[in-house]
């Protein structure tokens, strides 16, 4: 796991494991965003390596951040597994991948 930037950086890459652990201290690290009002405009997920559903759970805690200041931020490159839990839950849209909706 990498350690977060106190300040958020334009474009923030993820890599390594995305698990309960690890979304934890992503987590309690990313609250200084929050404290400066400053969220990433973009997530790189392209180098996770392992997630769980902890993982989705924190994308859309970010998104919330981000859409009550009137913002959103953009995930890049989502594993195919977290594309399917976001799928499963119906939390695509949420997250801006839209293509993953099932037809009704």
């Amino acid at each position: 796991m990498i350690r977060l930037p106190e300040a958020a950086p334009d474009t923030l890459p993820l890599e390594g494991d995305f698990t309960t652990d690890a979304v934890a201290a992503y987590h309690r690290q990313s609250l200084a965003w929050l404290r400066a009002g400053r969220l990433p405009a973009v997530i790189d997920l392209g180098a996770v390596a392992r997630i769980d559903s902890s993982a989705l759970a924190l994308l859309l805690e970010w998104q919330s951040w981000a859409r009550a200041r009137g913002a959103a931020i953009e995930f890049r490159n989502p594993p195919v597994a977290l594309r399917t839990f976001a799928g499963l839950s119906a939390a695509s849209a949420l997250l801006g991948w839209v293509d993953d909706q099932a037809a009704p």
